[in-house]
């Protein structure tokens, strides 16, 4: 038997105001956060405590609320921001627009905040989304980076660009280029 499966679960401690800061403080120092996802973590802890204690879950509800907005006002949280950087990071690491708007909603960013986050991506005046489908072709190899066989694996690359959450349009213009040189070329001339 492995040691983790002998060793007891602790019991969460009661959470208290202080202790619910002190949390919510320690989670925002590792990770960014939308408001909604600080929320779920911190009713997580509250769930735990009242299950172990016995606590009331709307004294905790009411803690929780009120530590959020206490850490929007102080500017700890801020879901345009979040929702705008994660963004830009998903699009780095070769996500489409519709996969970049799922996981923001995941997280809890407001529809319109998401909007202005992938209306933020191509505000410079390139095509972000064109962009975003090449890097992950060329990292994956699909299209005109693929070595050998394109025409007998070009449904199965159409198919992973639109898993990625591309559109149709973008998927074939990636994978139907001539070559690697002329879609950098019409990428560049798109910036």
């Amino acid at each position: 038997m492995s040691e983790h499966k002998n060793r007891r679960r602790r019991t969460p401690r009661k959470i208290t105001p202080d202790r619910l800061h002190r949390i919510a403080l320690h989670y925002l120092e590792r990770y960014a956060s939308s408001t909604e996802n600080l929320r779920r973590v911190l009713m997580r802890r509250v769930e735990r405590s009242a299950r172990a204690h016995g606590t009331d879950r709307s004294e905790g509800v009411a803690m929780v609320d009120a530590l959020v907005t206490r850490l929007a006002a102080a500017g700890l949280l801020d879901d345009a921001a979040y929702a705008r950087a994660k963004a830009e990071s998903q699009a780095r690491a070769g996500k489409g627009g519709r996969a970049i708007a799922q996981y923001l909603r995941a997280k809890g960013v407001d529809a319109s905040l998401v909007d202005d986050a992938l209306a933020a991506l191509n505000a410079d005046g390139g095509d972000a989304e064109l962009s975003a489908a090449v890097r992950y072709a060329r990292r994956r190899r699909l299209g005109p980076w693929r070595p050998a066989g394109r025409s007998e694996h070009r449904e199965r690359d159409l198919a992973a660009l639109g898993r990625r959450g591309f559109d149709y349009s973008t998927a074939r213009t990636v994978i139907d280029a001539p070559d690697a040189e002329t879609l950098l070329a019409e990428l560049d001339g798109a910036v």
